[in-house]
Protein backbone atom coordinates (compact mmCIF):
# COMPACT_ATOMS: atom_id res chain seq x y z
CA UNK A 1 0.00 0.00 0.00
CA UNK A 2 2.92 2.53 0.85
CA UNK A 3 5.00 1.31 -2.45
CA UNK A 4 6.78 -1.22 -4.33
CA UNK A 5 9.51 -3.45 -2.59
CA UNK A 6 12.24 -4.03 -4.97
CA UNK A 7 14.06 -7.23 -3.93
CA UNK A 8 16.92 -8.33 -6.49
CA UNK A 9 20.97 -9.72 -7.08
CA UNK A 10 23.38 -7.86 -9.08
CA UNK A 11 26.27 -9.18 -10.31
CA UNK A 12 29.14 -7.26 -10.55
CA UNK A 13 33.00 -7.21 -12.33
CA UNK A 14 35.38 -5.76 -10.73
CA UNK A 15 39.19 -5.04 -11.51
CA UNK A 16 41.42 -3.08 -9.60
CA UNK A 17 45.50 -4.05 -8.40
CA UNK A 18 46.28 -5.91 -5.65
CA UNK A 19 46.91 -3.61 -2.00
CA UNK A 20 50.27 -5.62 -1.90
CA UNK A 21 52.27 -6.39 -5.00
CA UNK A 22 50.42 -3.76 -7.19
CA UNK A 23 49.54 -6.51 -9.78
CA UNK A 24 45.58 -5.95 -11.65
CA UNK A 25 43.28 -8.10 -10.56
CA UNK A 26 40.07 -9.19 -11.11
CA UNK A 27 37.10 -10.78 -9.85
CA UNK A 28 33.57 -11.01 -10.00
CA UNK A 29 31.10 -9.80 -6.96
CA UNK A 30 27.34 -10.70 -6.28
CA UNK A 31 25.46 -8.19 -3.97
CA UNK A 32 21.85 -8.47 -2.43
CA UNK A 33 19.64 -5.35 -2.44
CA UNK A 34 16.32 -4.49 -1.45
CA UNK A 35 14.37 -1.49 -0.96
CA UNK A 36 10.79 0.35 -0.23
CA UNK A 37 10.16 2.78 -2.98
CA UNK A 38 7.16 5.69 -2.06
CA UNK A 39 4.39 6.48 -3.63
CA UNK A 40 4.70 10.50 -4.28
CA UNK A 41 1.52 10.70 -2.50
CA UNK A 42 2.51 9.32 0.64
CA UNK A 43 3.32 13.02 2.05
CA UNK A 44 6.54 12.30 3.13
CA UNK A 45 8.21 15.21 4.67
CA UNK A 46 11.72 16.25 2.95
CA UNK A 47 13.11 17.76 5.54
CA UNK A 48 12.89 14.47 8.08
CA UNK A 49 16.42 13.02 8.23
CA UNK A 50 15.38 9.45 6.56
CA UNK A 51 16.35 8.75 3.10
CA UNK A 52 13.50 7.75 1.74
CA UNK A 53 13.46 6.60 -2.07
CA UNK A 54 10.24 7.81 -3.89
CA UNK A 55 8.77 6.46 -7.23
CA UNK A 56 9.04 9.19 -9.58
CA UNK A 57 6.16 8.83 -12.24
CA UNK A 58 5.36 5.55 -11.70
CA UNK A 59 9.21 4.16 -12.73
CA UNK A 60 12.06 3.10 -10.03
CA UNK A 61 15.40 4.20 -10.25
CA UNK A 62 17.60 0.95 -9.50
CA UNK A 63 21.48 3.28 -10.37
CA UNK A 64 21.89 4.92 -6.72
CA UNK A 65 20.39 1.15 -4.91
CA UNK A 66 23.14 -0.81 -7.40
CA UNK A 67 25.69 1.49 -6.40
CA UNK A 68 25.47 1.65 -2.85
CA UNK A 69 25.03 -2.13 -2.49
CA UNK A 70 28.20 -2.88 -4.66
CA UNK A 71 30.07 -0.17 -3.05
CA UNK A 72 29.63 -1.12 0.18
CA UNK A 73 30.48 -4.88 -1.02
CA UNK A 74 33.54 -3.99 -2.48
CA UNK A 75 36.81 -5.43 -0.44
CA UNK A 76 38.64 -2.58 1.31
CA UNK A 77 41.90 -3.76 0.59
CA UNK A 78 41.34 -6.25 -2.69
CA UNK A 79 44.36 -9.02 -3.00
CA UNK A 80 45.78 -11.44 -5.34
CA UNK A 81 46.01 -13.82 -3.11
CA UNK A 82 45.14 -14.18 0.33
CA UNK A 83 48.56 -15.08 1.54
CA UNK A 84 50.49 -12.53 -0.90
CA UNK A 85 53.73 -11.22 0.57
CA UNK A 86 53.79 -7.85 -1.08
CA UNK A 87 56.84 -6.06 -2.57
CA UNK A 88 60.22 -5.55 -0.87
CA UNK A 89 60.29 -2.41 1.40
CA UNK A 90 63.48 -1.12 0.29
CA UNK A 91 63.92 -1.56 -3.91
CA UNK A 92 59.86 -2.57 -4.81
CA UNK A 93 60.70 -6.33 -5.87
CA UNK A 94 57.63 -8.65 -6.39
CA UNK A 95 58.70 -11.29 -3.15
CA UNK A 96 55.99 -13.59 -4.95
CA UNK A 97 58.66 -13.73 -7.90
CA UNK A 98 61.46 -14.03 -5.74
CA UNK A 99 60.64 -15.38 -2.51
CA UNK A 100 64.39 -15.57 -1.24
CA UNK A 101 64.98 -12.13 -1.33
CA UNK A 102 67.32 -10.08 1.31
CA UNK A 103 68.98 -7.13 1.08
CA UNK A 104 73.00 -6.78 2.95
CA UNK A 105 72.52 -5.50 6.37
CA UNK A 106 71.98 -1.67 6.47
CA UNK A 107 74.89 0.31 7.55
CA UNK A 108 74.75 3.33 10.36
CA UNK A 109 75.05 6.45 8.27
CA UNK A 110 76.95 7.72 11.84
CA UNK A 111 79.79 5.01 10.53
CA UNK A 112 79.75 6.08 7.02
CA UNK A 113 82.66 8.42 7.00
CA UNK A 114 84.69 5.07 8.94
CA UNK A 115 83.51 2.76 6.13
CA UNK A 116 84.62 5.16 3.29
CA UNK A 117 88.22 5.76 4.95
CA UNK A 118 87.75 1.64 5.38
CA UNK A 119 87.81 1.25 1.01
CA UNK A 120 90.37 3.50 0.36
CA UNK A 121 93.02 1.80 2.63
CA UNK A 122 92.20 -1.74 0.53
CA UNK A 123 92.36 0.38 -3.13
CA UNK A 124 95.89 1.31 -1.51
Amino acid sequence: MEGVLVTGTAKAVLEGECARCLEPISDEIEVRFQELFVYDDQGVDPDEELEVSLLQDDLVDLEPLLRDAVVLALPFQPLCKDDCPGLCAECGARLADDPDHAHDAPVDPRWGALAQLSELEHDE
